[in-house]
Formats: C-alpha cells, sequence, structure tokens
C-alpha cells in the first residue's frame, strides 16, 4: 500500500500525521517558491530589490535562529509549529487582501516576506527537534528519508509550477492556496499528542547551555563546522547558476529550469533509496563518498559546455545532496539530548544559511572578476581542502563503528 511505503506503519500513527502535515505546507511553500518571486518582479525590476526580497527570507534565521532554538526547547514543540503556521495563515491573508484590491507595493511585500521568514525559521527549528520525540534512534534516517522525500516532491517539483499557472490565472490564486494548505497542515499536527516540555527560567541562560554542548561533543562540533565550510564552498560555487547555465551552456529559461529540476528528481531517487543503503553502508563511507562527489561535481562542471554532461551532474548531485541531509540530520537527532534538539539543530541551520549567503558574496565577486566558471574552480578547491581535513573524522561524526 501506499500509505506504508509513504509512513511504515511500525513508526507509529503520531509519524504519519507528522508527514502529512509537513507534505501538505511543503506543497502550499513550494507554490510560494515560484509564486513570491513573480510577486516581486510584478511590482519592481530593480534587481537590488528583487535580490532583497530573497534575502528578508533568510535573514530572520540568521537573526533570530538562537532564540527560535531555545523556544523550541523550552515549549511544547507541537503548540510552537501550530502558532507559526496560524500566524503565517495571518499575514498570507493580509497579503491576499492587498493583492485582490489591487493596493499591494514591493515595500508591502517585502515586510511580509519578512515576518513570514521569521515563522518559518521558528517552525523549522521546531520540525526536526519534534521528530526525536515521536521516533526511536534507529529509525531516525527512515523517518528522515519520508519526510524528505515530501520536501522534494512537493517544495521543488510540484508545488513550483502550480504556484506558477496559479499565479497566471491570477496573482492572488497561489497564495490562497497555500494559505488553505497552511490550515490543513496545522489541523492535522494538531492531532499529535506530545509529552509536557520543562519550563526553563532565563532564554539566555538556554542558548549558552546549547552552544557550550556543542562546542564540548567533538563529533558534533566538527559535523557543524564542516555543515557551515561546504555550504560556503557550495554558496560560492553555485551563486551564478543561471549565467553559468546561459553563457556557458548554451541553455535559455527551459533549459535553466530543467536542469535544476534534475537535482530535484536525483533527490527523490536519494531519499527513496535511503533506508536500503542505509542498512547495507557504512554512515561514514556515505559521507565520504557524498562529499567526493560533490566535490568533484564542481570540477566537471566548470570543465564541460555540454548540457547532456551538466544535467547528469546535476541529476546525481541532487542524489547525494539529500543523502547527505538525511543522513546528517539523522546523526545529529541521535546524538543531541532530546532537551537540546531545538538549540542545537538551530545553530545547525544558522551554519547553512549563513554558510549559503557568505559563499554566494564570494562567488558573486569572484566571477565578476575571473567568468561564470571560476566560482566553480573555488568549490572544488574549497571542497577538497575541508575533506582532506575531514576525511578521518567523517566515520567519527557517523559514529560509525567501522
Amino acid at each position: 500500500m501506499l500509505i506504508e511505503w509513504v509512513a511504515p506503519a511500525r513508526l507509529g500513527k503520531p509519524f504519519r500525521r507528522l508527514v502529512m502535515s509537513t507534505w501538505l505546507t511543503n506543497f502550499g511553500d513550494g507554490m510560494a517558491v515560484a509564486a513570491g518571486p513573480l510577486l516581486v518582479a510584478s511590482q519592481t525590476s530593480d534587481p537590488l530589490l528583487v535580490a532583497a526580497a530573497g534575502f528578508m527570507r533568510v535573514l530572520p534565521m540568521l537573526l533570530f535562529g538562537l532564540i527560535a532554538g531555545a523556544v523550541a526547547d523550552r515549549v511544547n514543540r507541537k503548540v510552537l509549529l501550530i502558532g507559526c503556521d496560524l500566524s503565517r495563515v495571518g499575514f498570507l491573508a493580509l497579503l491576499v487582501g492587498f493583492v485582490a484590491t489591487g493596493t499591494v507595493n514591493i515595500w508591502l511585500v517585502l515586510v511580509v516576506l519578512f515576518v513570514m521568514g521569521t515563522f518559518e525559521a521558528f517552525a523549522d527549528t521546531a520540525g526536526p527537534a519534534l521528530l526525536p520525540m515521536l521516533i526511536d534512534k534507529e529509525d531516525l534516517g527512515l523517518a528522515n528519508s519520508k519526510l524528505l522525500v515530501g520536501y522534494v516532491t512537493f517544495n521543488e517539483l510540484i508545488g513550483p509550477p502550480i504556484g506558477a499557472f496559479l499565479f497566471a490565472a491570477g496573482m492572488v490564486w497561489p497564495f490562497v492556496g497555500q494559505l488553505i494548505l497552511l490550515v490543513c497542515g496545522a489541523s492535522v499536527l494538531a492531532r499529535i499528542a506530545l509529552p509536557a516540555s520543562p519550563t526553563r527560567t532565563h532564554i539566555g541562560h538556554d542558548i549558552v547551555e546549547g552552544a557550550r554542548w556543542l562546542i564540548a561533543h567533538p563529533a558534533m562540533r566538527t559535523l557543524a563546522l564542516t555543515v557551515v565550510t561546504i555550504n560556503v564552498a557550495f554558496g560560492a560555487a553555485w551563486s551564478v547558476l543561471v549565467l553559468y547555465s546561459r553563457d556557458q551552456l548554451g541553455l535559455g529559461p527551459v533549459g535553466f529550469g530543467l536542469l535544476t529540476t534534475m537535482s530535484g528528481i536525483g533527490g527523490i531517487i536519494g531519499t527513496t533509496a535511503y533506508p536500503w543503503l542505509e542498512k547495507r553502508v557504512s554512515l561514514g563511507t556515505i559521507m565520504r563518498v557524498g562529499l567526493l562527489w560533490e566535490t568533484a561535481s564542481h570540477l566537471i562542471l566548470a570543465r564541460t559546455n555540454s548540457p547532456a554532461v551538466a544535467m547528469g551532474v546535476m541529476f546525481l548531485f541532487g542524489v547525494h545532496a539529500f543523502i547527505w541531509a538525511t543522513t546528517s540530520t539523522s546523526v545529529r537527532q541521535r546524538s543531541v539530548p532530546l532537551e537540546l534538539q531545538g538549540r542545537v539543530g538551530a545553530t545547525y541551520l544558522i551554519g547553512v544559511f549563513g554558510g549559503l549567503l557568505v559563499g554566494q558574496v564570494i562567488g558573486g565577486v569572484i566571477a565578476r572578476h575571473w567568468g561564470v566558471t571560476a566560482p566553480l574552480y573555488f568549490g572544488f578547491v574549497a571542497s577538497a581542502l575541508i575533506l582532506a581535513l575531514i576525511w578521518r573524522q567523517l566515520p567519527r561524526i557517523a559514529h560509525d563503528p567501522h
């Protein structure tokens, strides 16, 4: 049965409800992936403001990530998730009203994006911290792979084209659709029962406690540094992917869309195969092979001008990226005490987004001076150096007995 493949019965009914809720919200967020930039472009042609729209979605995690992690460890994580989703519903309703009445403007859109990004920062911290409360440690890899299948399918593959289609039919409709899906996701999530969370007295103390634990834990500290540095290299390498697609590969807009879609298709394969892979290959080997491929992919893309080769690289990169995400997330969730999941998880998310932003700035500067393939060469060299430094540590990070 399909439901058994999506959420095996041995993981329990609460996990099935979490999967359904997460997939529903992923679908809505996927529609916004396309509709959001289209709405911004309909209000301004200023490249700086267009770029600012993307930055406004990421900025809240950098500003409030540590606070979000501490809050996730202080309160009922389910209630926090529901509150974030319903708060997003309220601001989406406000945006829908302005769009429907023709009174929307770019500044209003930027404010809404920042507020939505703030609630997403809290939700993205609480969600991964919730999963270990529902699933045994040995099943976290399987559970994370199922959640990521929904993310790739709805957030990256199905949601964006549907969002673009609805936007073409009427600017307001994709946001109405996202609003409805968020309400449905919150309704499903409300049916999950959780134990009460401990009450804490000082949020600053909680943040420091989480940071101290991470610094004192060699394996998780190394993993955090790896996440940050690898994302700097990745962000730089792919910072001008749209220009690389046009100038190096000779692809138009449709070709660029297909290039990114290949990564999503690879992600589906990777997350689907993960439970099988986890049973047969040590986690240390999975991490080593994945980072070897990530390093090599930057060099192959830099050296080729063949769209077919680039498509193949992107497909395999998508396989690796989501296997890596499933592995690293599961390893972290197994290692971090339940009461610290929010704070430590938030630190990792800040590392992901912060590394990407730094990398994108580096990549943009390099590309301006040395061309669109130069960031890929930088990504190759940086990834190779990082991999050489952590090669012997990867099995220990993964708690590999071999």
